[in-house]
C-alpha cells in the first residue's frame, strides 16, 4: 500500500484559530519607539523621504500622548547631519544616540538606555530598512522584545532594498505593521481624550 491513512477518530482535528499566527499585541504600558538615522544628508536620497518623515512624526505624537519612551539614532552625524529638524522639534527630548555600527545594539550607550525602558514591545521606524534597520531588528529579536516594524515609516534608496529589507524582518519575526494600524492598537477606543 502506498499510502497509509489514520482512522478518522485518530485524527487532529484543527480549529480555524490553530492557523492564526501569533502576533504580539501593542499597549501603552510596555512599548518603545525607535527612530533610527533619520538624518538630513540620508533623507535625501530616500525614495519616500515626506512618507517616512510624515508617519514618524504621528508616533511621536503618538508616544507623547501615551507617555511611552522614544529612542533616537544618529549615524556619523558629522558625515550625515543631524536628525530632520521638523522631527527633532517634534520630540519630547531630543538626545540622540551617536553610532558608527549599523547594528544599533552594538552601541553601548543604546543598550544601556533600552534596558533601562520596562519595554517589551519596539516599534522600529527609520532607514534605511535592509541595513541599520534590519540589522537591529534581528538583535532586539533575539533579546527577547517583540518588534513592530510600520512599513510605510521606513524607507531605503531603492524600494527593493525596502522590500528586502521588510522581508528579512518578517522572516526574523518582527511584525510588519503600518503606521495606522499601530496607533489603533495603542489608542483601543473612541471617546478618550487622547
Amino acid at each position: 500500500q502506498l499510502f497509509s491513512y489514520a482512522p478518522f477518530h485518530t485524527r487532529q482535528i484543527l480549529s480555524p484559530s490553530s492557523f492564526i499566527m501569533a502576533i504580539s499585541k501593542l499597549n501603552k504600558d510596555n512599548t518603545g519607539l525607535l527612530i533610527i538615522d533619520v538624518q538630513e544628508k540620508l533623507m535625501q536620497v530616500m525614495g519616500q523621504k515626506k512618507r517616512v518623515a510624515d508617519n514618524i512624526a504621528k508616533l511621536v505624537l503618538l508616544s507623547k500622548l501615551f507617555n511611552f519612551p522614544v529612542i533616537l539614532t544618529e549615524q556619523y552625524p558629522k558625515w550625515l547631519g543631524p536628525t530632520l529638524p521638523e522631527l527633532a522639534k517634534s520630540l519630547p527630548v531630543y538626545e540622540p544616540i551617536t553610532k558608527f555600527h549599523f547594528n544599533c545594539c552594538d552601541v553601548d550607550a543604546f543598550n544601556n538606555r533600552l534596558d533601562s525602558e520596562d519595554l517589551r514591545n519596539i516599534i522600529i521606524t527609520g532607514v534605511e530598512s535592509h541595513i541599520c534597520v534590519f540589522q537591529t531588528c534581528v538583535s532586539i529579536l533575539e533579546r527577547g522584545y517583540k518588534v513592530h516594524v510600520p512599513r510605510d515609516a521606513v524607507d531605503s534608496r531603492t524600494e527593493e532594498n525596502w522590500r528586502v529589507g521588510l522581508d528579512l524582518m518578517k522572516q526574523a519575526g518582527a511584525v510588519i505593521t503600518s503606521t495606522e494600524t499601530v496607533i489603533y492598537q495603542i489608542l483601543k477606543k473612541t471617546g478618550t481624550k487622547e
